[in-house]
């Protein structure tokens, strides 16, 4: 099975990273051409441009936003005219739910399979294969490229035949997971300014009630203050936000906090903050109650 992989950036260089290692035939292609060395030097071929990434029975991209997978999959001289029939698209980007099902449309069309498969964890995860993904499509389909999804990840979710219900999901665990920064900031910064130490109240957080992953990576990097480098960029988690506000809007679904996120992310980047970690808006709490000047 011959693999392509569009999108190099910290997510994607390690998930392809991990595809090489598991020794499959693996072509790759990012526009900045410098982030293919490392994988060409680990026996990956590149690609000059993405009619050669599509010669693959399955493509992977990952990639920023819903303008960059639009852009590489349905403009001109894109997957859509170049994956041929029978190939499938796995789409493990992050957009929005409209895109998804567009995408899901088109490939049919062409006789090409798509499978939608976002995942979550941050890089460190997609380069040892701890993922964890959420997939939907043809069930043929994602039996079919099971092998591969379990080098990735640790675990695969299935939970639809339909695509986008797989970047539905991933929104709403990204708009849990920026709750979660956002109200640890806020009880953090309470206890602090009443003469608790930040580190000690994390402590107890994770020793008891909060006993769990997301409670402890965000809540370290919230009690040290340390929002670089950007594991997952603010201005990404901005967009999250806003695409999760659009799912929500379509299906008539309020969502008062996802609106107030929305607020604290625009206030972080409207200071300079969009390249931080996106747990910096944790930190918005501490300069809101002079914690911090």
């Amino acid at each position: 099975m011959k693999i392509g992989f569009i999108g190099l950036g910290r997510m994607g260089a390690g998930m392809a990273s991990c595809i090489c290692q598991a020794g499959y035939d693996l072509t790759v292609f990012n526009r900045s051409a410098e982030r293919m060395q490392a994988l060409v030097g680990a026996g990956a071929n590149a690609a000059k441009n993405i009619a050669e990434v599509c010669a693959a029975d399955v493509v992977f991209t990952m990639l920023a936003d819903d303008k960059a997978l639009e852009d590489v999959a349905l403009g001109p001289a894109g997957i859509l005219e170049y994956l041929k029939p029978g190939a499938i698209h796995v789409s493990c980007s992050t957009v929005s739910v409209a895109l998804s099902a567009r995408l899901a449309l088109a490939h049919s069309q062409e006789q090409q399979g798509y499978i939608a498969a976002p995942v979550f964890g941050r890089p460190e995860a997609a380069a040892a294969g701890k993922l964890f993904m959420v997939a939907a499509g043809k069930r043929d389909l994602i039996e079919s490229i099971q092998a591969l999804l379990d080098i990735l990840g640790q675990h695969t979710f299935i939970v639809s035949e339909v695509p986008e219900k797989a970047n539905l999901v991933k929104l709403s665990g990204n708009f849990l997971i920026a709750t979660v920064i956002e109200s640890l900031g806020e009880a953090m910064s309470l206890v602090e300014k009443g003469g608790v130490d930040r580190h000690q109240y994390l402590e107890l957080l994770t020793s008891s009630l909060f006993n769990v992953p997301v409670y402890k990576n965000y809540g370290a990097m919230i009690a040290e203050r340390q929002f670089e480098p950007a594991g997952f960029a603010a201005h990404l988690g901005q967009k999250d936000v806003r695409l999760v506000l659009a799912a929500a809007e379509d299906l008539k679904v309020p969502l008062p906090f996802a609106s107030i996120l929305r607020d604290r992310f625009l206030n972080l980047v409207a200071h300079g903050g969009e390249d931080l970690d996106w747990s910096a808006v944790g930190g918005l709490a501490a300069k809101d109650a002079a914690l911090l000047p």
